[in-house]
């Protein structure tokens, strides 16, 4: 009860931030309510930037990534946990490692090679990213995966299936849990990032998330911060309502992978 109320403490106070009016953002010392809610900085919040579109960018962008990265990384762990080969452990180690790499170090570069080939401004990065797999979903695939009896995989194999068959038509079915927790992991990733978009999208193609820290502006173009707030707070609840509905296969698919195979 106490770590929800922790988790639960910022977002409570921002819903408070978007209710307030500008005097009461900005008095010291800070008041917690507000007199009087300023219920109208929600429908300012739509309709001051073309809310709809950049949320539409977002939720391309989030799902397209979400389903390319949890399909090619499903694949990947398949070969990792199922299949044989030279090197295969160390590979899986160099795979590893790369977790520890942070990605503010690999920005700059990936921006300098998309610009080179033409893909800024674009989506392609995120097309390019998702194909590429994610080691940690790589990780929770593996994990899963060797934790299937081998007595299944066996049995396909005499009734004829190939390894590409058995991954499709077997095992994929059998890791709804963890396709769950990938898709969910990865579209929040997608949609809570920020720096990506704003170096790689330009004003009208960018994300929900840039426009709402970039966009939202007074008449002396300082940050509108109530407005903000305001469409901070809508931004969170995509991503609430998925979690919500689907925090049983999420749970599930975490448990579930972290059974050593």
């Amino acid at each position: 009860m106490t770590l929800a109320v922790l988790f639960a403490g910022p977002f409570a106070w921002l819903v408070l931030a978007a209710l307030k009016t500008k005097t009461e953002w900005v008095t010291i010392p800070a008041k917690i309510l507000p007199e009087d809610p300023q219920w109208g900085n929600f429908t300012q919040a739509l309709t001051e930037i073309n809310f709809t579109a950049y949320l539409g960018n977002s939720l391309f962008l989030s799902f397209l990534y979400a389903v390319l990265v949890t399909f090619s990384s499903a694949a990947v762990g398949f070969g990792f946990a199922r299949l044989r080969g030279r090197g295969k452990r160390p590979l899986f180690m160099v795979l590893l490692s790369t977790m520890m790499l942070p990605q503010i170090l690999t920005l700059i570069p990936t921006y300098v090679l998309f610009a080179r080939v033409g893909l800024v401004n674009t989506y392609w990065p995120w097309v390019l990213w998702g194909l590429a797999a994610s080691p940690y979903l790589v990780f929770l695939f593996r994990q899963f995966f060797a934790a299937i009896p081998a007595e299944l995989e066996d049995a396909a194999v005499i009734d004829g299936c190939g390894y590409g068959r058995i991954f499709l038509q077997i095992f994929l079915p059998l890791s709804r849990p963890v396709l769950v927790t990938s898709f969910l992991l990865s579209f929040t990733w997608i949609w809570g990032d920020y720096i990506a978009p704003a170096l790689f999208l330009d004003p009208d193609h960018t994300t929900l998330s840039v426009a709402i820290s970039a966009f939202y502006r007074d008449p002396h173009g300082n940050p509108d911060t109530t407005l903000q707030a305001a469409a901070a707070t809508l931004y969170v609840v995509p991503v609430l309502v998925i979690f919500l509905f689907a925090q049983r296969y999420f749970i599930r698919g975490v448990l579930s992978s972290g059974v050593k195979g």
